[in-house]
């Protein structure tokens, strides 16, 4: 299988606005940017341009942003104003672009190579990236016209793991700050370990590091709005660990499977939390489906798996309404929908599943 195909928390809200005591429904549309693969055979040509109906869940596609090379993961400013995305490639870069004029505003090379996942720092004037192949971190300071300035840091990871075709060395997948924005956390699928890092002047500095069981590949993290647990996707073992959490110390604990055994083999991708911190999601890869827990403490228990709608669901994620979860099926070429119950979790599919060039990030827009 191509090695690229593994490279690879989102809060929900109130799905009204309320104005003098009286419910008025959030816009009929929503915008959405899908991230893609454009050097593939059949990619994109840059990130796609959408809208979704926020009473169905409809996606609908309505143009592209092109030229942005391989965005396999894109984020918003705080403000709305900007778009960041990785492009994932051995050269490894990082685009801004003007989320109105929807123009690209400038690039800038991470100093990694294959950079899959950023987020912002608190502050919103810090720009991170997690560069796969190489196993490092950037750090960018963005400027005020919502450009990113050169690069100040590069962090190294070390480490690997027991499978030498996926963790000859490390391969950071994912960097995100907790709830509190006090550290950042980078998840690391080679070492088997998640990095914990103080934040401060636009400088990581190390502070703790979690190991998880050797060969689990850990993927990505998502926190309960708690701040006091957090869950890992493992990639390569098909498992999720509920940790403890607490001053940028992670603490692994319970594991559990999430898919049946038996059959293809799975990878799981993304996670998530629900906005009241009930439920637990997470995308299988193989096993083609959604995997939904219910929490109980710092315990989960997998309450049944919901069928994707396509093939390998990369990323998964949860609009801010809270009413809807969509899915990027990178290996079917479409994103599909789901109506979260709110009361049970449950998902039910909403709407026709729009097709578009292998999607492998979804980011439905904070301000419509």
């Amino acid at each position: 299988m191509d090695r690229r195909r593994f490279l690879g928390a989102m809060g929900v809200g109130a799905g009204l606005l309320m104005t003098g005591g009286t419910a008025e429904a959030a816009a009929a549309t929503r915008r959405v940017f899908f991230g893609a693969y454009t050097t593939w055979s059949g990619g994109a040509q840059g990130i796609g341009i959408g809208t979704y109906d926020t009473a169905s869940g409809q996606l609908r596609s309505t143009g592209v942003i092109k030229g942005v090379v391989n965005p396999s993961f894109v984020v918003e400013s705080r403000d709305g104003r900007f778009l960041y995305a990785v492009n994932e490639t051995t050269k490894g870069e990082v685009t801004a672009i003007d989320a109105t004029s929807l123009k690209v505003v400038n690039k800038v090379a991470t100093g990694g190579a294959d950079p899959c996942h950023l987020t912002l720092d608190p502050s919103g004037k810090h720009l991170i990236t997690a560069d796969y192949s190489s196993g490092t971190l950037s750090v960018f300071p963005l400027r005020a016209d919502g450009g990113i300035g050169a690069r100040t840091q590069l962090v190294r990871h070390q480490g690997s793991g027991p499978d030498p075709e996926r963790q000859e060395g490390p391969h950071a997948h994912q960097v995100l700050f907790d709830p509190a924005g006090r550290f950042a956390l980078a998840v690391d699928l080679g070492a088997d370990a998640v990095f914990s890092y103080s934040f401060a002047a636009g400088k990581l500095t190390l502070v703790s590091t979690a190991k998880l069981k050797p060969g689990a590949g850990p993927r990505h993290l998502a926190f309960h709005p708690n701040g006091r647990t957090a869950y890992v996707a493992n990639e390569l073992d098909s498992t999720i660990v509920s940790c403890a959490y607490a001053d940028g110390k992670l603490t692994p604990g319970q594991v559990l499977k999430t898919a049946p055994s038996g059959g293809v083999r799975n990878y799981p991708a993304e996670v998530l939390v629900s906005g009241d911190g009930r439920f637990v999601y997470l995308s299988n890869r193989g096993h083609d489906s959604v995997a939904q827990f219910a929490v109980s403490g710092a315990e989960l228990t997998l309450v049944g798996t919901t069928p994707v709608g396509g093939k390998y669901p990369r990323h998964i994620t949860i609009d801010p309404t809270g009413r809807f979860l969509f899915a990027a099926n990178q290996n079917s070429n479409n994103v599909t929908s789901f109506a979260v119950d709110a009361a049970t979790g449950k998902l039910t599919p909403s709407g026709t599943a729009l097709q578009t060039p292998i999607p492998v990030c979804v980011l439905p827009t904070r301000r419509g």
